[in-house]
C-alpha cells in the first residue's frame, strides 16, 4: 500500500466515548458509496465522541489560536473491501468545534459536516484518583454537553472487546457532493483505556443530530476514557 500524503498532525488526549446500540436502517442512508456498515457480534454502533486537539498543524503549520481546541462529533463504523484486506473506518454525522475558520477548513478539504459552537472541557484528575471529565458545547441558549467517571486504572482493552473495536479504526469515509467518495488514513497508536462507572450525555438531539438519533441515543451501551497520542491524519483520497 502506498502511504497517503499527510496533512494534519495532532495530539488527541482524553477521548470520552459513548457507544450506543442502533438498527442498521437508520444508519443506512448515511452510508458512504463503495462502504458498507461494520458490525460487532452482530450489533451496530453509534458513539459521541468528545476530546482534545493539542499542538494541531496543518501542513506542517501551526496556526495561532487554532492549535488547541475541543471537538465532540457523532460518529458510526464502516468497512471497505480493498484486494481482499477490509479496511475499518468512521464516518461522521456532525463535528462541533469552537472555531468557525476550523469548520470550513473541514469542510472544504473533507466536506465533513462541522458546526461551530462555543465549547470548553473540565477535566478532574490526581494521582489517587482516576479522572472525572466533561465536554460542553452551546446550542439553543444553553450549555448542553457529555460526562464520564472513569473508574479502577489505566488499562489495555482486550483485543476482541468493544472498547477496542470502536478505538481501533484507522480510516475515515466522507460523502461528496457530486454523492462519490473520500478515503482518508488516521494513524495513531493502540489506546490505553479506563473504564467508567458513569457516563450521561445531556444535549437537544432533535436540534443536533436529527430525529432519527432521539431513540438510540437515551441509553448508553457503553462508555471508556481513553488516554490518546500523537495523530496524522492524511489527505482524502477519492475512491468512488
Amino acid at each position: 500500500m502506498v502511504p497517503q500524503r499527510r496533512l494534519l498532525t495532532a495530539q488527541w488526549q482524553h477521548l470520552a466515548m459513548l457507544n450506543y446500540e442502533i438498527v442498521p436502517e437508520r444508519l443506512t442512508p448515511f452510508v458512504p458509496r463503495g462502504t458498507e456498515l461494520d458490525f460487532f457480534q452482530g450489533k451496530t454502533y453509534v458513539s459521541v465522541v468528545g476530546f482534545r486537539f493539542l499542538q494541531t498543524r496543518v501542513l506542517g503549520i501551526a496556526f495561532p489560536w487554532h492549535c488547541n481546541f475541543e471537538e465532540v462529533n457523532l460518529r458510526f463504523y464502516v468497512r471497505r473491501n480493498v484486494d481482499g484486506a477490509m479496511r475499518r473506518g468512521v464516518c461522521f454525522i456532525k463535528e462541533l468545534v469552537p472555531r468557525l475558520a476550523i469548520a470550513k477548513l473541514a469542510r472544504w478539504i473533507y466536506n465533513e459536516n462541522y458546526q461551530a459552537l462555543p465549547m470548553k472541557h473540565h477535566l478532574t484528575s490526581s494521582a489517587e484518583k482516576p479522572p472525572t471529565l466533561s465536554y460542553q458545547w452551546k446550542l439553543d441558549n444553553r450549555w448542553q454537553g457529555l460526562t464520564l467517571v472513569a473508574a479502577d486504572a489505566l488499562q489495555t482493552p482486550h483485543p476482541e472487546s468493544l472498547e477496542t473495536f470502536i478505538s481501533e479504526h484507522y480510516w475515515g469515509y466522507t460523502t461528496q457532493r457530486d454523492g462519490g467518495t473520500v478515503e482518508y488514513q488516521v494513524q495513531h497508536p493502540p489506546w490505553k483505556i479506563w473504564p467508567t462507572t458513569e457516563a450521561t450525555l445531556n444535549c437537544s438531539v432533535a436540534s443536533l443530530y436529527g430525529e432519527p438519533f432521539v431513540e438510540p441515543l437515551r441509553h448508553v451501551s457503553s462508555a471508556f476514557l481513553a488516554d490518546g497520542s500523537a495523530v496524522s491524519v492524511s489527505r482524502p483520497r477519492r475512491i468512488c
